[in-house]
């Protein structure tokens, strides 16, 4: 059975009675049983698949089905899914079954999709490569040697290699962005409280965001149009119905936008020449077509990745104190008393990168250096926030690379964890600031490995920022 490309392409064949949603995720079994060696899931519900399948295909028989009736789709392993195992691909959670649906599970559900698995990521969502998970690696599928990015590698190369239709994943610093480049598919942050966080296990509160990893625009935009709208669950949340995205973002005018690009992105040493040229060509382009493209100063650039990790170990460290081996999770068989359950269960279930940042979240956090880093961490912060919206005061986008380079070969960066933190350093101003921001798959490296161009819209215009995507995806089609 071939690929399907799109959720578009899949509706056409159920409607014309040449597919069911049986076949389909058999298809998609097959298909994963045949990559096992990418890794990308830690488990497939395959038995409970087929079930659901069955049971949609008869909604559709009746005209019952729901808007995603025939969507096969995979989350990532942060993401709540009752009666079934969630460990953020750590050990310290390992045997742990969610005990209610996160929200974003819910509403999908509600509209008839079926969810294949759960998919391996960095541990607790902390990592750039997905080299990071208790259980194992996972392989790009363009190059199984390169890393296919993260945390939500897991997720990206289930999209890219065909193994279900769309997939979530979760954006802290770029886990969605990052390896949507690397893998060469579509993937977006919304806006920070566009989406419900509810049942998304924390990394840092203020930045995580869900959303989606898909091959196209439109299932993309389905997938942010029933994953929005408010919940009482999450506090932090736009409370407000969400927008009808699939209907209206192709009704937006983008004949003649002002779009921004930042010069020091561009011009930044550690940017591919390649990825360079390809930007630069993008703006000739887009000049030619009638917008306003122009470069803007945002000299904090290098400034963005040590906020990130002050502000977001802090938050972590604040997080990850509640998997103690207490209540749940693993917990160490050498533990004697209170005291060392905490200990040995937190140092044996941990990763080191996991570690890592707890430790330094911790040091930001505490006496006498609190005012030195984090609180100083929050003030740039909110520079960031202030200038970035400057920007937008005159410009409806930023244009930026994804990532400094292509896909990197695995083991690259583990002697230099500061080389690895910098691979974020074009991803991290979106959720340092709250924007919305996407990156789509428009690049090829003679390498032969694909690359992203991200794109930045103001706070919750979602809207503009797919509406300009599809035109830019369907110029490079």
């Amino acid at each position: 059975m071939n690929v399907h490309s799109s959720f578009g392409e899949i509706r056409k064949e159920i409607s014309a009675g040449r597919l069911d949603c049986h076949a389909l995720v058999s298809s998609y079994l097959k298909r994963i049983e045949e990559n096992r060696h990418l890794n990308a899931f830690l488990e497939v519900f395959a038995a409970e698949a087929l079930q659901r399948a069955e049971e949609i295909d008869g909604k559709i028989k009746k005209g019952k089905g729901g808007r995603l009736a025939g969507m096969v789709i995979a989350i990532k392993d942060n993401i709540c899914y009752k009666g079934h195992h969630v460990s953020a691909s750590s050990k310290i959670l390992e045997g742990f079954v969610s005990l209610y649906h996160s929200t974003v599970v819910e509403r999908l559900l509600a509209e008839d999709a079926i969810i294949i698995g759960r998919c391996n990521c960095d541990e607790f969502a902390m990592g750039s490569s997905n080299e990071k998970s208790a259980y194992g690696k996972v392989l790009n599928p363009h190059d199984n040697s390169r890393v296919p990015g993260g945390s939500s590698g897991g997720s990206a190369t289930a999209v890219a290699a065909g193994l279900c239709t769309a997939a979530l994943g979760s954006d802290t610093g770029g886990s969605i962005r990052q390896p949507a480049s690397f893998c060469g598919v579509i993937g977006m942050k919304p806006s920070y409280g566009r989406i419900s966080r509810y049942g998304l296990l924390a990394y840092a509160s203020t930045f995580d965001q869900i959303g989606p990893l898909t091959n196209t625009i439109d299932d993309a935009a389905l997938l942010l149009e029933i994953m929005s709208g408010k919940d009482e669950y999450d506090s932090t949340l736009l409370q407000k119905e969400s927008p009808n995205y699939v209907e209206e973002y192709r009704k937006v005018d983008t004949s003649k936008l002002r779009i921004a690009y930042i010069k020091e992105c561009i011009e930044h040493d550690g940017l591919d020449p390649e990825i360079k040229a390809h930007l630069e060509k993008t703006i000739t382009t887009l000049k030619s077509q009638g917008h306003a493209v122009e470069p803007v100063s945002f000299p904090f650039i290098d400034f963005a990745v040590p906020t990130y990790y002050v502000l977001t170990t802090a938050e972590a460290s604040s997080n990850l104190s509640r998997y103690s081996g207490i209540n749940y999770g693993y917990r160490s068989l050498e533990a004697k008393d209170p005291d060392s359950v905490y200990k040995k269960s937190r140092s044996a279930g941990f990763g080191k990168e996991v570690k890592r940042r707890i430790m330094l979240g911790t040091f930001v956090l505490s006496t006498g250096y609190y005012d030195a880093y984090y609180a100083r961490g929050q003030k740039v912060r909110r520079i960031f926030v202030e200038k970035t919206n400057e920007i937008f005061k005159n410009y409806d986008l930023v244009l930026l690379p994804t990532t400094p380079g292509t896909a990197f070969p695995f083991g690259q960066n583990d002697l230099d964890p500061i080389k690895m933190y910098l691979e974020d350093i074009f991803t991290v101003q979106a959720p340092i600031t709250g924007l919305p921001a996407i990156s789509l798959p428009l690049g090829k490296h003679s390498n032969g490995l694909p690359f992203g161009v991200q794109l930045m819209a103001r706070k919750y215009d979602e809207m503009t920022l797919l509406a300009f995507s599809e035109k830019l995806m369907n110029n490079a089609s």
